[in-house]
């Protein structure tokens, strides 16, 4: 199966050693030797890199983590080919524009039956590829499609109504087979956890993996700018399909669905959760005096 991988931060951040790590599991210390690629989020347009090649033998990958590209949202995936040739038009994450953003889908799982839906010739998103991935996504993008329409300006549909549009539409896949996926709205990374292949050959959950974390580091690059600041604050949450690290990640049961937005975590009802409230109820509340989403 494919990997997945992401990131939330409250400040900018470099992705150099998770890629590293992500990129080795692409070919070198696993079988996902069908493509890769990674966005990295700039406001609400992202940089998208793609190869239909192993992510560990690719000098384009290499040259990205050398680069330390810095981004306070990214999305990353490694392929393992199940559905559709090995070519860029079926290579992860996909991208579509909708209210003005850009919108990033990578998801790991087979669901074949995708691929026998009839797609309308005038539906608003069509894949390019022929991959259930895309499918998945195309169909995902029409749903959230009328929560976008008639905003203005950098507004955006409140938390809340995109996680209640994405759990509904994330049921329907489930019944179809495994659907993990990681989907990217330039505001929030959207996380949704079903079963995966264990290394017993067993399909259960988790199927993705959270790890979340809060640090005070120095600021050194504001000297440059004329302003000096001691410390500042940095959040930084992290979803992978396996954990990369030696750290306490947390499995995210089957069904899961979190939102990801500035190195926080969100619960299904769009209010501040923490990792270890995840698994038990109730599963989201308030934390401190942070704002809501929807504020």
């Amino acid at each position: 199966m494919c990997e997945l991988f992401a990131m939330s931060s409250r400040v900018p951040a470099t992705l150099s050693f998770s890629l590293e790590r992500l990129a080795r599991h692409g070919g070198a210390d696993g079988p996902h030797r069908d493509g890769w690629g990674v966005g990295f989020y700039e406001g609400p347009d992202c940089l998208l890199l793609r190869e239909p090649r192993p992510a560990s033998e690719s000098s384009l990958m290499h040259f990205t983590e050398r680069q330390g590209l810095r981004t306070r949202m990214a999305l990353s995936h490694i392929r393992l080919a199940t559905f559709g040739a090995r070519s860029l038009r079926n290579t992860q994450p996909f991208a579509r524009e909708l209210g003005g953003r850009m919108h990033l889908f990578a998801h790991n799982g087979d669901l074949p039956a995708l691929l026998d839906v009839p797609m309308a010739t005038d539906a608003a998103f069509r894949p390019i590829g022929d991959s259930d991935s895309e499918r998945a996504f195309c169909g995902l993008l029409a749903r959230m499609a009328p929560l976008w329409s008639g905003l203005s300006g950098d507004a955006l549909p409140p938390l809340s109504a995109r996680l209640e549009a994405i759990a509904d539409y994330a049921r329907g896949l489930r019944e179809m087979g495994p659907a993990n996926f990681i989907y990217a709205d330039s505001d929030a990374l959207f996380v949704h956890a079903d079963r995966r292949t264990q290394r017993d050959g067993r399909l259960r959950a988790p199927g993705l993996y959270l790890l979340q974390r809060c640090c005070w580091r120095s600021a050194t690059e504001l000297q440059d700018a004329g302003v000096t600041l001691s410390t500042v604050r940095q959040d930084v949450a992290l979803v992978a399909s396996v954990p990369l690290t030696d750290e306490l990640w947390e499995p995210l049961a089957e069904g899961e669905l979190i939102a990801l937005s500035n190195g926080l975590c969100y619960g299904p009802d769009g209010l501040p959760t923490t990792p270890e409230r995840l698994g038990g109820i109730p599963r989201s509340g308030r934390l401190g005096r942070g704002p809501q989403k929807d504020a």
